[in-house]
């Protein structure tokens, strides 16, 4: 575990968003009273099945969640439920954190959880953005102390994870002397609960960047490991379970490659119908098609335990390693059928079966699509791409059973954020611009876009409920009505 004291400071007002100011290092939290609509009782309630696939304290003991994960579920569909019909959009609220908010908000009772870079995790109210609590959980890494990379300060980077079984949200930071923990605060007040470091899998941990978001199935907390951008210094893809408790013994996969592989796509871990999840793995140092296949630009499905049961590669995979065009781009999307896609940097879509994945160049079909970077979403059948370079978010109607894999519109030039469905629409960004579109779902065609004043963060995505989108941005949240 992480050593060092850890305070905490109630104060006796509400603090307005703009006021936020940048916290010492040092784990603390200092709360207020939690928003309407955030009930806390009796912890050791009865446990009931819950909205995260775990078992879930009964009604009234921890906050339910409407968005609890990345994508909403662990199959990272992101498609939100019960929200209104989009209509003209409209800045809410914005709120000034303390650094740069790269992964989804998670929506849990009355609050916004978001995470900063400046390893900081907020609770905002929903309705007007004050801050509810703010827990600070370590000094981040100078971006001058990183062989390479393009985030500065490094602290928090990917999507923390609710779990409504025993109230609290996990997030790993990357703190002062390259170290990744592991923390569980609780949803009420933000106290540090869980507190547990995790060794890089590969032995260098100042080259891993933990970049996609954390996933909690089976009793564990499931951590994705890449390098930074540049792919510099000898790291190698890896995953991570850790127990909900922080305590036991860890598990891991790492890449079988001698350097590279990164697991780095935002969404992170995707769990399909079989309980088994599904990682994509970027390219490795093996660029020669002559030798052994090394595990890298590939699709691999693993067991809650780690254990990898099937792989897919390109039969370019040697070839894709030499020349950066990896599937490691986005994450496998999976349909309700268990049809996969998976699409990445070369722009070509390779068609799998969950649970059959047959090995090198075992695609039930392929065909030309994008290049893509981000996190799809899903709905049916249909698969919302998010497509870079060539166009904006592609829809693909897919079926593993039939082969098919038919691409029914591209959007608008520059919309190359991760989507998200709800409310009629599909919810994109482009990201640098800073402009948010709401296109039909049919067509592609813009219903609603809103200008956000600037640059999101890279792969920008957003969280849905009732009738507004929440995004994180380069300086904290942006809350946006209209949905």
């Amino acid at each position: 575990m992480m050593p060092g004291p850890r305070r905490a400071t109630l104060i006796g007002i509400v603090l307005a968003a703009s006021a936020i100011t940048s916290c010492t290092s040092g784990t603390t939290s200092s709360q207020v009273a939690p928003p309407p609509g955030t009930t806390i009782s009796d912890p050791g309630a009865a446990a009931t099945p819950g909205a995260t696939g775990q078992a879930s304290a009964s009604a009234g003991s921890y906050p339910a969640a409407a968005w609890p994960t990345y994508n909403r579920t662990l199959s990272r569909s992101g498609v939100a439920t019960g929200v209104s019909p989009v209509g003209p959009l409209q800045a809410a609220w914005r709120a000034q954190l303390d650094g740069a908010v790269y992964g989804q908000p998670l929506l849990v009772g009355g609050l916004v959880i978001a995470a900063t870079e400046n390893d900081s995790v907020y609770a905002l109210n929903s309705a007007t953005g004050a801050v509810a609590w703010h827990a600070t959980l370590g000094t981040p890494v100078p971006l001058s102390s990183l062989p390479c990379g393009n985030i500065d300060p490094l602290g928090i980077t990917g999507t923390p994870a609710y779990d409504q079984q025993d109230g609290l949200v996990y997030a790993v930071a990357e703190t002062a002397g390259y170290q990744h923990t592991l923390f569980g605060l609780s949803v009420s007040n933000g106290a540090v609960k869980v507190e547990r470091q995790i060794p890089a899998p590969d032995g260098n941990g100042r080259d891993d960047q933990q970049r996609p978001a954390l996933a909690i199935a089976d009793g564990r907390v499931y951590v994705e490991f890449g390098g930074l951008y540049g792919d510099c210094g000898q790291y190698q893809g890896s995953v991570v379970g850790v127990p909900l408790s922080g305590t036991g013994p860890l598990i891991n996969y790492l890449v079988p490659t001698t350097r590279e592989g990164a697991i780095w796509g935002t969404a992170g871990p995707v769990f399909g119908p079989d309980g088994n999840f599904y990682a994509s793995v970027g390219n490795g140092a093996q660029g020669d098609p002559a030798q052994p296949f090394d595990g890298t630009d590939s699709v691999n499905e693993l067991t809650p335990g780690l254990q990898r049961v099937g792989v897919f590669a390109p039969s370019t995979w040697a070839t894709d390693n030499a020349n950066d065009l990896d599937l490691g781009s986005t994450q496998p999307a999976i349909t309700a059928d268990g049809s996969i896609l998976i699409v990445g940097k070369r722009g070509t879509g390779y068609l799998l079966q969950a649970g059959h994945l047959g090995g090198v160049g075992s695609q039930v079909a392929r065909a030309t699509i994008c290049k893509a970077y981000g996190s799809a979403a899903v709905s049916g059948n249909v698969v919302y791409e998010p497509c870079r370079f060539t166009g904006g978010v592609t829809a693909v109607q897919v079926s593993a059973a039939s082969g098919e894999i038919m691409v029914l519109w591209q959007g608008p030039s520059g919309t190359d954020g991760s989507p998200v469905v709800g409310g009629g629409a599909v919810w994109v960004t482009d990201w640098e611009s800073g402009t948010l579109y709401a296109l039909s779902p049919a067509t592609g065609q813009v219903l609603q876009q809103l200008s956000l004043g600037g640059p999101l963060p890279h792969f920008s995505s957003m969280s849905l409920s009732g009738s507004r989108a929440y995004l994180g941005t380069l300086n904290g949240v942006v809350a946006v009505s209209g949905a």
